[in-house]
């Protein structure tokens, strides 16, 4: 299961070490709802290898602030603090599964 990761909660995740998959969404967007399930089953294929989590964008304007959030979805892919990869709009699993891979070499 994806984390929920929050404006007050995501300096505690970074710090844990992991590379960090930071999906960007809305209760209301359509193509969030659709990578959702791919976004938890990553959480779980990759647990204890990467954190995977999700920010809502309307909960949490401190974070969408910092990282210049514009369009939904947006899926961060962030290695020790720094984004090193994004993905804008709806992707399909092996894309994702394709970038964490990279996060993790």
């Amino acid at each position: 299961m994806a984390l929920e990761i929050t404006d007050k909660n995501y300096e505690e995740i970074v710090a844990q070490g992991k590379p960090v998959v930071l999906d960007f969404w809305a209760e209301w967007c359509g193509p969030c709802k659709k990578i959702g399930p791919d976004i938890a089953a990553l959480a779980e294929e990759y647990a204890g290898k990467v954190n995977v989590g999700k920010c809502s964008v309307d909960d949490n304007d401190e974070l969408t602030a910092k990282f210049g959030i514009r369009n939904i979805p947006t899926v961060l892919f962030i290695k020790d603090g720094q984004v090193v990869d994004k993905q804008v709009g709806a992707a399909p699993k092996n894309v994702l599964e394709d970038k964490i891979k990279a996060l993790l070499s």
